[in-house]
C-alpha cells in the first residue's frame, strides 16, 4: 500500500525488459501453467456483470452497498477519515457485527482526517487521547474508526474515531481475545517535520472491538518491533503474532509474548529463516542471486532471534538478514486459517506482480514450520499486486489488487485464482476485505473514493 509503487517498478533497476519473459510460474499445484480462462474455469460465482452505478462490478446474484464514505459526520462529532484500509470484524451484542476499519494517512493529509479541512476541530478531543500530536501541527491523522453495522438491516448505526494520533496505518489483524492490532507503515523519528514530530513512529497499537464511543490507549507495543509493518495474524494455538513488512527488501518476523494473551506482557521477536539456506531471497526477481523458490515445494523454516528491536535507525531488517533471514518483496496482508497463515508479498515473482506464500507452523516444534509459495501467476490478467487478504469461511482466500484498475481476486485452496469484483467507478486500490462473524457479508473499501463497501449474494457457504 505504499505510494508511488509502480514508481518503483520504473526506476527500481531490478528489472529489465529483456528479463519479463523469464521465470514464468505456475498458479495452480502440479507446475502446469496457468492463463486467464484457465482461471474463468474455475470461477465457481459465474463473470462479473457491469455495475450501472458505475462502482463496482460483481457476478450475478451478488450487491453491494456503500455504508461508510469519507467525510461523512461520525457519531463523536467528527468526520470519516479518508484513505480507509485494513479492516476485521468482530461480533457485536444482538447479532451486530464491530467492524475496526484503518486510515493509511500521513500527517500532511489534513484535508483527510477526522478534523475536517487543515484539522479545524482538533481540539475536539483531549491531547491525551493522541499517540502523537506534534505541537498541533502534524498530528497523527491516522489511526482507526469502528462502526457498529447491523446485518439484517444493512445499516451502520455507530461510527466514531476508535485510535487517534498514529501515522499512515495500514493494515492489521484481529486477535480472539476481542481487539484489532493496527499497524503504522510509517518509521517518521522524533524531530522530523520541522522539529515538530514528537515521538518516533513505526508501532503497533491495540485497540478493543467495543460498541462504546471511546478511543483505545495510544500506547505503542514497542516489543513488537519498529520497522515498516504491514500487518499481524495470530496463532491461537501457540499464541504467536506474525508480522509482514511492506520493503522491497522485508522479513517476515513472529512475536512470541511472554503471556498467551497479553501483548503488552513483552516477549521476543524473531525472523524467519530457510533452513540449511541463510540469507535465502523468495523474491524470484530476474536479477536475484541463489536458487529461486518453487510453488508447491515446502523449505523447512526455523527462526532467530532479533535484538535491539526498536531500530532507531530503522535497519532492523537488514540486520536480520545479514543474520540468515530470509527477503520477501513487499509483504502485505496476512490471515490465519485452519493451521496456515497465508500472505501476500506485492511486488514478488518474476514480473514484479505478486506472490502469496503459506506459512505451516509445526505444533509439535515451535522453532520449526514450513513455507511454501502458494500461487506467483506473472499473469495480470490472473492477478497484480497482491495486497490486502482474509480466508473466506469456506477456505477460499480473497484478495485486494493494489493498482488504479483494480480486482477482487478469490484463490481456492487448491491454488486456482479467479476473479470476484471490479473497481470501475474509481482509479483506486481497494483495502481490507474480510466477512462479518456469520459469513454473510463480505467488506471492502476503495480507498482513495473513501468508500467502505457491504457485499452480499450466494456465497458458497451460504
Amino acid at each position: 500500500m505504499a505510494p508511488n509503487r509502480r514508481d518503483f517498478i520504473r526506476t527500481s533497476g531490478f528489472i529489465g525488459l529483456g528479463f519479463m519473459g523469464l521465470k514464468l510460474y505456475a498458479c495452480s499445484p502440479g507446475g502446469s501453467g496457468s492463463s486467464s480462462s484457465a482461471a474463468s474455469q474455475a470461477l465457481d460465482y459465474g463473470p462479473l456483470v457491469p455495475d450501472p452505478v458505475g462502482v463496482l462490478d460483481l457476478p450475478e446474484g451478488f450487491s453491494y452497498k456503500v455504508i461508510s464514505t469519507q467525510g461523512d459526520p461520525m457519531d463523536d462529532g467528527l468526520i470519516v477519515p479518508g484513505k480507509p484500509d485494513g479492516m476485521a470484524t468482530f461480533p457485536g451484542q444482538d447479532e451486530k457485527v464491530i467492524i475496526i476499519r484503518n486510515h493509511e494517512i500521513v500527517p500532511t493529509d489534513k484535508e483527510l482526517g477526522a478534523f475536517g479541512a487543515d484539522n479545524i476541530n482538533l481540539g475536539a478531543i483531549p491531547k491525551d487521547d493522541f499517540y502523537e500530536f506534534a505541537k498541533g501541527e502534524f498530528p497523527g491523522l491516522g489511526g482507526t474508526t469502528t462502526l457498529i453495522y447491523n446485518e439484517k438491516t444493512m445499516e451502520v448505526e455507530r461510527e466514531f474515531l476508535s485510535l487517534a494520533g498514529t501515522y499512515r496505518n495500514c493494515a492489521g489483524g484481529p486477535m480472539p481475545w476481542g481487539s484489532w492490532v493496527t499497524c503504522e507503515e510509517d518509521v517518521t523519528n522524533a524531530g522530523d517535520l520541522d522539529g515538530n514530530v514528537e515521538k518516533d513512529h513505526g508501532y503497533v497499537f491495540e485497540v478493543p472491538a467495543t460498541s462504546e464511543i471511546m478511543r483505545a490507549a495510544p500506547k505503542p507495543i514497542k516489543e513488537m518491533g519498529r520497522f515498516n509493518h504491514e500487518a499481524v495474524a495470530y496463532d491461537p494455538v501457540a499464541g504467536i503474532v506474525y508480522l509482514t513488512e511492506d520493503r522491497h527488501d522485508g522479513l517476515f518476523y513472529r512475536f512470541i509474548p511472554n503471556k498467551k494473551d497479553n501483548l503488552h506482557s513483552g516477549g521476543k521477536l524473531q525472523a524467519l529463516v530457510v533452513k540449511n539456506s541463510p540469507k535465502h531471497d523468495t523474491r524470484n526477481w530476474p536479477e536475484t542471486i541463489g536458487p529461486d523458490i518453487q510453488p508447491n515445494i515446502p523449505l523447512k523454516a526455523e527462526w532467530i532471534d532479533l535484538d535491539n528491536v526498536d531500530a532507531p535507525d530503522d535497519d532492523l531488517r537488514i540486520r536480520g538478514h545479514e543474520k540468515g533471514a530470509a527477503l520477501f518483496a513487499r509483504g502485505e496482508g496476512i490471515w490465519y486459517d485452519k493451521g496456515v497463515f497465508y500472505f501476500a508479498c506485492t511486488n514478488g515473482g518474476a514480473l514484479l506482480k505478486g506472490q502469496v506464500f503459506k506459512f505451516t507452523p509445526d505444533p509439535k516444534d515451535i522453532d520449526g514450520g514450513e513455507l511454501e509459495l502458494f500461487i506467483e501467476p506473472n499473469n495480470v490478467d490472473i492477478m497484480k499486486y497482491c495486497d490486502n487478504l482474509t480466508v473466506a469461511p469456506w477456505g477460499d482466500v480473497m484478495l485486494c489488487e493494489d493498482d488504479i484498475d483494480a480486482y477482487l481476486r478469490g484463490v481456492t485452496p487448491e491454488g486456482h485464482i479467479f476473479t470476484f469484483g471490479h473497481s470501475v467507478g474509481h482509479e483506486s486500490e481497494f483495502t481490507g476485505v474480510c466477512f462479518s462473524p456469520s459469513g454473510k457479508t463480505m467488506f471492502v473499501n476503495i480507498q482513495h473514493a473513501g468508500l467502505t463497501l457491504a457485499i452480499t449474494g450466494p456465497w458458497k457457504g451460504a
